[in-house]
């Protein structure tokens, strides 16, 4: 009888700790969220009213408000803070607004992608590529059919965004029905069709071709860039690991390679590259060896003291003016008159014994208003107005006569005209009258 087997002793395993792998960037997803977000606050910063021109009025609308010159503040106080806020960034981020804000840019991409998904990966119609190679197996007319078609749908849809800036949303949903509306200008169709063949051409053709030699928005920027700007950062010390790998060169749109970067490069910060080497070296157990960095290439210590001398020196002077613009928007914003009442010396009707004034009452605002007109310091009987209640629509204007009647004292007489609205707003204009 054979000896039952002896149980094997377990030996014991000591798991040691592997060391997790970073985390890629990702920049790639949440720069489309800003891109799209960006496209679709194009349209509702004027559809809500935020910000748009009046062109029948000739003003600019601000909070559904009407800006004459007289709203000084506002004027001054929105740009001077734009301005301001627009250096500060520039200057410490750089062209993040190419990479990540600019239509121009998104749209240039997505025309890329999609042609090389439909006539393949060498395909690059844009005038800034080199020759185009059309896959053998996608060269079909359907392809090009639907290529072509995408454009046109994209432009179609692209080239209604400026009449938001222009018209209320009422007003250009007229205009996409084909109804007729009195405020649309006559020559609105040819001028839209206009604007779709420069944004097809633009989509099919130029592409970033326009971003790296005729963008005169984006030269404007590198004037405020210096080595303490973001950018992208190579580590060196670690070339052997990227040796005879263009990964990064060819992840970018603008045949760049992202290693020898300068100052004034085509760089626009959208970080492609990092997320390429990182996606690379990932799959080692590594971290890429491409980053975005603020400040020059020095030790760790001099590069933060300088960054951060750089950044504070650049907050130091654009902030007073950003504060300043911002104070004086809302002051402007808090004494905003939302209807303007003036009142001027009318026509003397011939052979008649009294004078007549013009009461011009104008609404500032996108909706309508009730009025109520008095005059105070004259007896009653001694004056006549057309009209004593009106109501006036979106940025309506309206005319009352207030006729003098024969019987007046002569001499200088003082009244006001006051005008007052059914929310309680209250306008007064005093009058020297005189009397023979």
């Amino acid at each position: 009888m054979s000896a039952s087997p002896q149980p094997r002793k377990v030996i014991p395993i000591k798991l040691v700790g592997a060391k997790k792998p970073p985390e890629p960037s990702h920049f790639h997803w949440k720069r489309r969220a800003v891109q799209i977000a960006t496209l679709i606050l194009a349209v509702l910063i004027p559809a809500s009213g935020l910000f748009r021109i009046d062109p029948m009025a000739g003003a600019f609308v601000v909070l559904d408000r009407q800006i004459w010159l007289g709203d000084f503040f506002m004027i001054m106080g929105l740009w001077v803070s734009i301005v301001s806020l627009l250096v500060l960034v520039y200057s410490t981020v750089g062209t993040v607004f190419c990479g990540w804000v600019c239509p121009q840019n998104t749209l240039s991409e997505w025309a890329n992608q999609l042609t090389r998904k439909m006539l393949g990966k060498r395909a690059d119609m844009s005038l800034s590529s080199g020759s185009m190679v059309v896959a053998a197996d996608k060269n079909k007319v359907l392809n090009w059919l639907i290529l072509g078609g995408a454009f046109l749908v994209a432009s179609l849809l692209l080239a209604l965004i400026p009449l938001f800036y222009f018209y209320p949303p009422e007003m250009v949903w007229s205009f996409v029905t084909f109804q007729d509306d009195p405020n649309l200008a006559r020559s609105l169709h040819w001028i839209y069709a206009f604007a779709v063949a420069i944004t097809f051409l633009d989509i099919a053709m130029l592409r970033h071709f326009w971003c790296r030699f005729a963008c005169i928005y984006r030269m404007w920027q590198h004037s405020f860039k210096t080595k303490q700007t973001l950018h992208v950062a190579y580590d060196a010390t670690r070339a052997e690991d990227c040796a005879k790998c263009n990964y990064c060169v060819t992840s970018c749109f603008l045949d760049l390679d992202p290693r020898k970067t300068d100052v004034y490069s085509s760089c626009i910060n959208c970080g492609e590259c990092i997320d390429a080497c990182d996606r690379l070296h990932a799959k080692q157990g590594e971290a890429g060896l491409l980053k975005f960095e603020l400040g020059a290439r020095e030790d760790k210590l001099s590069k933060l003291r300088d960054a951060s001398y750089s950044l504070f020196s650049r907050v130091g002077w654009t902030t007073p003016f950003a504060i300043i613009g911002a104070v004086m928007f809302t002051w402007g914003l808090l004494t905003y008159d939302p209807y303007h009442v003036t009142v001027y010396r009318g026509d003397t009707a011939e052979g008649r014994n009294f004078q007549s004034y013009r009461i011009a009452v104008s609404n500032k605002m996108y909706h309508s208003a009730q009025f109520a007109v008095k005059v105070n310091g004259l007896p009653q009987g001694s004056y006549q107005l057309s009209e004593e209640a009106f109501e006036l629509g979106p940025v309506g204007r309206e005319s009352v006569t207030l006729s003098i009647l024969p019987g007046m004292q002569h001499g200088l007489a003082s009244f006001v005209v006051e005008v007052e609205a059914a929310d309680g707003w209250v306008g007064r204009f005093p009058i020297q009258h005189f009397t023979k």
